[in-house]
């Protein structure tokens, strides 16, 4: 009765989830290059660090625009509750690179560290532009990562929250790396490549932080207490209802399937315990953003019933 309001809301869902992807791809390639360029040619290890990641970040960019797409797909006989858990399936993507762009950094930086305390005695600053590039990058992203976050929210897209974290976590690297780059500038040269381990390790832990939110959400993990609460709340006044014994929900995309087992006075038949549950269903649709199925099953409570169980 509702589909045609439910088409147009996730159609319209899903075009603010690929204006979000198609920003961020483009705001990446034009940092990418800019940070790698620069950082070679103005002796930065610390933004180059950073044009790493951007790269990176324009590669996985590529392959969460083609997820997200495919996630709008239609229900069929194979999937019948849509293609929406793609969203967290380009989350698990993100994470991915992330944690694995991370490494390289680190690994990176230090070998470079290692270099100028062992090796190189002679090693001079980076460029000024290289600095100002930095500068940029901070600005960019910092605007970037309020525009995504508040589209994550209106959408309630896993993915587009992962890039809008990715975005965050963006911030620091360049800050990290424009910080470097300063001191390097000033005769501390290990200060820069110092610098973009530091980036390395707050990309790490975004990523980690990424993965473990897309991974529960693919692995079925049993509703929050927030969840859990509002589905006591929505249900305590309703006629009928003895007791919620037990919500399992099942996420795809921003979309949550429950199943729900209640207890019902043992004397109604089974036609007012159907209507119960109806009820039950209706009015968690209702009152629950995001909840599009839920499967009730009832039993007796009281009696001779309550003292088996």
């Amino acid at each position: 009765m509702k589909s045609d309001a439910d088409s147009t809301t996730a159609a319209h869902r899903r075009q603010k989830s690929m204006l979000a992807v198609q920003v961020g791809l483009a705001a990446n390639i034009i940092l990418a290059v800019l940070k790698a360029v620069v950082g070679v040619v103005g002796h930065s290890p610390a933004l180059l660090a950073d044009g790493i990641n951007s790269t990176s970040d324009v590669a996985y960019g590529v392959v969460v625009s083609i997820f997200v797409r495919l996630s709008g797909k239609p229900a069929d006989r194979e999937h019948p509750y849509g293609h929406d858990q793609l969203e967290s399936v380009a989350a698990v993507v993100v994470g991915a690179f992330v944690v694995t762009t991370a490494i390289a950094i680190f690994w990176n930086s230090v070998d470079v560290i290692y270099e100028l305390l062992t090796v190189r005695q002679d090693a001079t600053g980076a460029s000024l532009t290289a600095l100002w590039i930095a500068l940029f990058a901070v600005l960019l992203k910092s605007g970037l990562t309020a525009w995504t976050y508040g589209l994550s929210r209106s959408t309630g897209n896993t993915a587009v929250l992962a890039l809008a974290q990715d975005h965050r976590n963006d911030i620091f690297a360049s800050s990290a790396a424009a910080i470097g780059i300063f001191f390097g500038r000033l005769g501390f040269p290990w200060i820069d490549p110092l610098a973009g381990a530091v980036v390395a390790l707050i990309i790490l832990h975004t990523g980690v932080d990424i993965l473990r939110s897309a991974t529960s959400d693919l692995m079925d993990t049993l509703p929050g207490r927030e969840l859990a609460e509002e589905i006591q709340s929505a249900l305590r006044e309703l006629y009928g209802v003895e007791a919620i014994e037990e919500v399992h929900a099942h996420r795809f995309g921003p979309y949550l399937v429950v199943n729900l087992t209640i207890g019902i006075d043992g004397g109604l038949s089974v036609t007012e315990g159907d209507r119960i549950a109806t009820e039950v269903e209706r009015t968690l649709l209702a009152q629950i953003e995001f909840l599009r199925r839920v499967y009730v099953h009832y039993h007796p409570v009281g009696g001779s019933d309550s003292e088996r169980h």
